[in-house]
């Protein structure tokens, strides 16, 4: 699973990936500070099972705070796109070949209108005009992809009755679509029935539903406590009811992350508090008293909005489920660590399928599964459910 940081320059991408990855990244205030895009490890954040059975784990992967279980995934930040990246514009080329893997996108918005379109600095933008730009860029990207073999395309499927489905899953194999959502896009829609009669409106309206569909996107209001930002998040979520908004300060969860990694707070990710730790001067009891006034108390259910945002992505977006292998009467693993594993499933994955992602062999001898809470055996049908704690049993 890939998360793509997509937005404007100097929207605060490279921030937020930071905040999110803690790894080191160029950060400044002019536009294309992202080259080559940068990959890193971000963490989505779980309730631990741990304190059900009494024990405190130890995380092979990710890490545990006082019950909060935080599972890797993978975050690219690309370059800023701007307004003809399709057509090869700014880093525009590069920019969407990096995100062909992306299975969600996470748009950067700069929500306080401090920076026009290009990135540079500026006063009183609008940035409803990113949302519109950046939406016609993605939808030009998937429509170019279709049109170029679309006359020969659309007569070969006919004259050959292909199954429709299928050859635009291919056409699309570089993007990760699925034929389920083709299928998908084709059941919402009314298209005509005749892919050789299409123009280029029903074209583009077919590319713009696939990209949805295949691409799930979350906007990132950043840079939510700056003078403008409120007022302007408000306008955004009225004018775009149908668009997912977390308001975001990337800034505030870097600070709070870097001040924590060096012992002066302590602070889980994605909560909306931290203690105060000794040792603080008073420039940095101000910053984080700032913080905690102008992001934290104002947005009480997001925090700084960056661990929201990756839940929202992978959970309510993506519909992962988090599953731990566990035996209900043994949760420690050959080295002794407790519950040491935790995995990210697709939606409507079942206990076979988590057996076969386990090791080949798992799925190949599957017998059955055995819930470590219940001791009940489940098939391999069933279906799993988010903080499930399973053992497979084979033969």
């Amino acid at each position: 699973m890939l998360l793509g940081l997509i937005g404007k320059p100097s929207a605060g991408k490279s921030t937020f990936f930071k905040a999110a990855t803690m790894a080191e990244v160029a950060i400044a205030s002019y536009p294309f500070t992202t080259i080559k895009a940068n990959h890193g490890v971000g963490y989505v954040k779980i309730d631990c099972i741990d304190k059900e059975f009494n024990v405190q784990c130890n995380p092979n992967h990710g890490f545990c705070i006082h019950g909060k279980r935080f599972v890797p995934v993978e975050i690219l930040d690309v370059a800023g796109l701007v307004p003809g990246a399709s057509e090869g514009k700014g880093l525009g080329n590069q920019f969407l070949d990096d995100l062909r893997q992306a299975d969600v996108f996470i748009h950067i918005l700069d929500v306080s209108g401090t920076t026009d379109e290009g990135g540079k600095k500026t006063e009183n933008y609008n940035p409803e005009k990113d949302i519109v730009f950046l939406e016609e860029e993605l939808d030009k990207w998937y429509y170019g992809i279709l049109i170029k073999a679309w006359k020969s395309f659309s007569r070969k499927v006919e004259q050959e009755k292909q199954k429709f489905t299928e050859a635009v899953t291919k056409q699309f194999s570089g993007l990760k679509v699925k034929e389920e959502q083709v299928k998908s896009v084709l059941l919402k829609s009314n298209f005509p029935e005749k892919a050789s009669t299409w123009d280029a409106e029903i074209l583009m309206r077919f590319a713009s539903a696939l990209r949805k569909e295949s691409k799930p996107m979350i906007i990132a209001a950043n840079k939510i406590d700056l003078e403008k930002s409120q007022e302007n998040y408000e306008r955004l979520k009225a004018r775009f009811p149908n668009l997912i908004f977390i308001p975001c300060s990337a800034d505030s969860e870097l600070a709070l992350r870097e001040a924590a990694k060096i012992g002066l707070i302590e602070y889980i990710p994605g909560e909306k508090d931290f203690e105060v730790k000794e040792g603080l001067n008073e420039k940095q009891k101000q910053a984080l008293e700032s913080i905690k006034k102008n992001v934290l108390e104002k947005f009480d259910n997001t925090g700084t909005g960056v661990q929201a945002i990756l839940n929202c992505a992978v959970f309510d977006l993506l519909k992962y489920v988090a599953i731990f292998p566990a035996s209900a009467t043994k949760l420690k693993d050959s080295k002794g660590n407790i519950l040491p594993d935790c995995f990210l499933m697709p939606p409507s994955s079942t206990a076979l399928d988590f057996a076969y992602f386990l090791h080949t062999d798992f799925g190949k001898n599957f017998i059955k599964a055995i819930d470590a809470r219940t001791k009940k055996a489940l098939g391999k049908s069933y279906e799993l459910k988010n903080l499930d704690a399973l053992e497979i049993i084979t033969g």
